[in-house]
């Protein structure tokens, strides 16, 4: 799934992606009448790239135009569609084709915007819709320097401060989560573990990343205790995923500065790719959490598309507008919850149940031990079997315990039997099975 909106250059108007994650607009086909200024710029994404001469023409963006503003102009070929393109959205010091052209005329869109037009707020909104709600089908808005009816109170939410990167052109937005702020499918926070921090993560917003990217740890926490879930490749996925029947409802939720954001379950358990099918033949879902997979400097999660259809989100520029020579204040980031949870429990059921409440019949296996995976991601992703085995052994003893009783009694040729339970009753939240080391069947290798 992707978010886009219009631009046009020179009067061509190109479909591109939103994406905060980035600084550069490229656009792919030819712009008419656009001027070469003789330096080429590539940037990288995390899925492809663009490489090609950066050009200059006029911007129409949201009801605003720009002179002579850079951006690249990438060829048509395989894998870029005429017409197509991104637009970053992030801080302007991160820009490849500034980097190129110097500040001022290689300045990001959102930079010229703001300086030359003095008397709009320097701020941007970010409002993502979901495919196939039943309930809220909006499909999104951006604005910059205005705020979505009816969701002007979002300026009364705390301001996440942006963390500062050591490197300009390493920034992106990011914020701190709460203190182990991650609630996981039993209600219980999940563990995570960053001494340098206070247990802290470092969040980056990323509105082009279709799913988000947590640690191996957390998304093993949120997927791993489901019976039938297995990580494995996925078809039209670029790296393993957990995979999960689709009737499954996890509720999660993070929190940041003490404010809850619950994430739909239609969003914690996506359709949008499917995994191989299950034993009875049944199409599986995906798990949009995915465990991160690679090395990042300076942050410890990118949060996608799937937590911000959940969070109107507002991103303060403060001082960060490339050549603005006022100082108005630090930048900042604002989130409004959105996400009802007793309506999306209703929407789930509609959508993936077919209006039959069975959420019930979900029991959970034991929590898993902490893998403190969020101080140090070095190490390789460990078997979720692993964390089995202290329930494995213990099974195993007490099933040789109970034949051993067996074979005394029956020597004994006594009847009169007596059983008592192996394990307590869960703790709130939604219930766990009595034997994970027989249901449990993970098929990936580490």
């Amino acid at each position: 799934m992707q978010y886009q909106t219009n631009v046009s250059l020179n009067g061509k108007e190109f479909h591109v992606l939103i994406d905060t994650g980035s600084s550069d607009l490229y656009v792919v086909g030819d712009v008419p009448g656009a001027k070469d200024t003789g330096k080429t710029g590539q940037v990288n994404y995390a899925i492809g790239s663009t490489n090609g001469p950066i050009k200059t023409a006029t911007l129409e963006f949201e009801g605003f135009s720009v002179q002579n503003q850079a951006f690249i102009e990438q060829a048509v070929d395989s894998d870029h569609t005429d017409g197509s393109g991104i637009i970053g959205l992030g801080p302007g010091g991160a820009s490849v084709v500034q980097e190129k052209l110097g500040a001022g005329a290689g300045d990001a869109v959102l930079d010229r915007i703001f300086r030359q037009n003095t008397s709009t707020p320097n701020y941007l909104t970010i409002y993502l819709g979901r495919a196939g709600d039943p309930t809220d089908p909006f499909p999104g808005d951006l604005t910059i320097g205005e705020l979505v009816s009816p969701f002007e109170n979002i300026t009364s939410q705390p301001k996440l401060p942006v963390t500062e990167m050591p490197n300009r052109d390493g920034q992106h937005w990011t914020a701190m989560l709460d203190k182990n702020g991650i609630i996981g499918p039993d209600g219980q926070r999940i563990n995570t573990t960053k001494h340098a921090t206070g247990n802290r993560l470092n969040v980056m917003f990323d509105s082009g990343f279709t799913f988000p990217q947590v640690s191996k740890n957390i998304a093993n926490q949120i997927y791993a205790r489901v019976p039938g879930a297995t990580f494995t490749n996925v078809t039209g996925g670029t790296a393993p995923m957990w995979t999960l029947p689709c009737e499954t409802e996890l509720n999660i939720t993070f929190v940041f500065a003490n404010v809850p954001y619950f994430i739909h379950p239609l969003d914690t358990v996506t359709s949008a790719l499917t995994g191989p099918p299950d034993a009875k033949g049944n199409p599986t879902c995906v798990g949009a959490f995915q465990p991160i997979v690679a090395d990042h400097d300076g942050f410890d999660v990118i949060l996608g598309m799937s937590f911000l259809r959940n969070a109107y989100m507002l991103i303060n520029f403060g001082d960060f507008v490339e050549g603005s020579l006022a100082k108005v204040g630090d930048p900042y980031i604002q989130l409004l919850p959105l996400t009802d949870p007793v309506e999306a429990h209703n929407d789930f059921v509609q959508v993936r149940m077919g209006g039959i409440d069975r959420t019930a019949d979900l029991k959970l296996l034991p929590a898993l031990p902490n893998t403190n995976d969020d101080d140090d991601d070095s190490q390789p992703h460990a078997d979720p079997l692993k964390k089995y085995l202290p329930y494995i052994i213990a099974g195993s003893v007490t099933v040789g315990v109970i034949i051993l009783i067996l074979i005394i009694a029956a020597s004994y040729r006594k009847s009169n039997k007596k059983y008592r339970r192996l394990h307590d009753p869960a703790p709130g939240g939604l219930p766990t099975t009595n034997a994970p080391f027989q249901q449990y069947q993970p098929s990936r290798r580490y």
